[in-house]
């Protein structure tokens, strides 16, 4: 009897941590976006609070993009090699210091320096969250949902970020809003390392380097179309404002136009989740479909948005993008969970991160775009990106094709033979 009772103990509890841990991860990722001050008002922080110019602002982002591309890499390599709850304690740690030196620099030299390694932290959370989900969760469809949550509580904590931002740095200054910034990472630390197992004994293989990992053609036109499509998605936060501005519309009409992008977030995330993954253990359709329409539909919302003028239009553009974002979370979190070798999430979810990072550098090339060839050229700018990540899909559906094919056979790994 005795010898019976610690498995009868054990094992409820264990699924219980299981679903927490998940659970608890997506709300600090909500929380951590939430409060990336840091990241939103960073250009503000640099015209405004230390006096420099649109030159020095546009510089200082570069700065910051460049770092958020190599700090992917390095988190998804950190995460592999050392695990989850090593990787995230130690890389949120590293993001609370350069958020509190942001606060005590003012120099361009120290706001290049403080820009590149706020841009390796600030988003360094993302491979380690989508590896630890991946581990925790054993079915395809669950891993899905739980990668769909994920990106729905950033796009509601970026909502939530702006709002609140903007009333603590008018009220306490952007000196406030980082120091906010650094207690939030160390509050992640501190929850990832009391939450989060230690590494397996099993997880002690060695890790997968970079150049395997990108020997996968799947994974190479994922990011592909990662970058066109994501181009479109980044026009809410980066061309919108462009256009307002020309149009010379108050920042309350930009904050509106969000609000309608998170209202919609909120009502069309469960709904669309449920439609697209199903409720069972294996996803309910194919990733491609999903990920050609929400690229065409990102496409068609900021397409649209670049002949608004008025408030209402913006707005109706801003809530257009929804859809597309929601199936491309799914796409995504549907790719990591069924394409990702054992032991090489992290590389994984770095690698489209990075992509999203690119993805992010184009506003100077639309800013001097709208003023060579007005909103026309804006427009079939971002048309062509939508319609580039469309295409990738179809090479995207053959990667995935042969490496299915190939599972029937063996198990899915990458080795040293398959790098170039």
């Amino acid at each position: 009897m005795a010898t019976h009772a610690p498995a009868t103990i054990t094992t409820a509890p264990a699924a219980r941590t299981t679903q927490s841990i998940v659970w608890i991860l997506i709300a600090s990722s909500l929380a951590v976006k939430a409060g990336g001050f840091a990241w939103d008002f960073l250009s503000y922080y640099v015209a405004d609070g230390t006096g420099h110019g649109t030159t020095a602002v546009g510089a200082v982002l570069t700065v910051f993009g460049i770092g958020w591309c190599l700090g992917q890499a390095g988190a998804g390599a950190l995460t592999d090699r050392v695990g989850q709850r090593t990787a995230l304690t130690i890389l949120m740690i590293l993001s609370a210091l350069a958020c509190f030196a942001l606060a005590l620099v003012q120099s361009l030299p120290a706001l290049f320096a403080v820009s590149l390694c706020l841009g390796m932290t600030m988003e360094a959370h993302r491979p380690a969250v989508s590896a630890a989900i991946n581990d925790a969760i054993p079915t395809q469809a669950g891993r899905t949902r739980a990668q769909a949550w994920l990106y729905w509580s950033a796009n509601v904590g970026i909502a939530i970020c702006g709002g609140a931002g903007g009333y603590v740095a008018h009220h306490h200054g952007y000196r406030a809003l980082f120091l906010v910034n650094g207690l939030v990472c160390l509050g992640f630390a501190y929850v990832a390392h009391r939450t989060l197992p230690t590494r397996p004994p099993a997880a002690d293989q060695q890790a997968l380097t970079y150049r395997q990992v990108l020997a996968d053609p799947a994974l190479r036109w994922m990011t592909v179309a990662a970058v066109f499509t994501m181009v479109c998605a980044w026009g809410l936060v980066s061309v919108l404002p462009l256009l307002m501005t020309a149009d010379q519309l108050p920042p309350t009409a930009y904050g509106t136009a969000m609000i309608a992008n998170t209202v919609v977030v909120l009502l069309l995330t469960p709904p669309m989740t449920r439609l697209l993954v199903g409720r069972g253990e294996q996803l309910k359709y194919p990733l491609v479909p999903i990920l050609a329409a929400g690229s065409a539909i990102l496409g068609l919302g900021i397409t649209v948005a670049a002949f608004q003028h008025a408030t209402l239009g913006y707005s109706v553009a801003a809530a257009i993008l929804v859809p597309g974002e929601i199936c491309y979370s799914v796409a995504i979190g549907a790719f990591l969970s069924t394409a990702a070798p054992e032991g090489a999430t992290g590389r994984y979810q770095a690698v489209l991160s990075a992509a999203q990072a690119v993805a992010s550098l184009p506003p100077l090339g639309i800013a001097l775009a709208l003023d060579a060839g007005g909103r026309t050229l804006v427009a079939v700018l971002l048309g062509v990106c939508a319609l580039a990540a469309v295409l990738a899909c179809r090479p995207l559906a053959r990667s995935l094709r042969r490496a299915n094919a190939s599972l029937q056979a063996t198990p899915r790994t990458l080795t040293s033979q398959e790098a170039p």
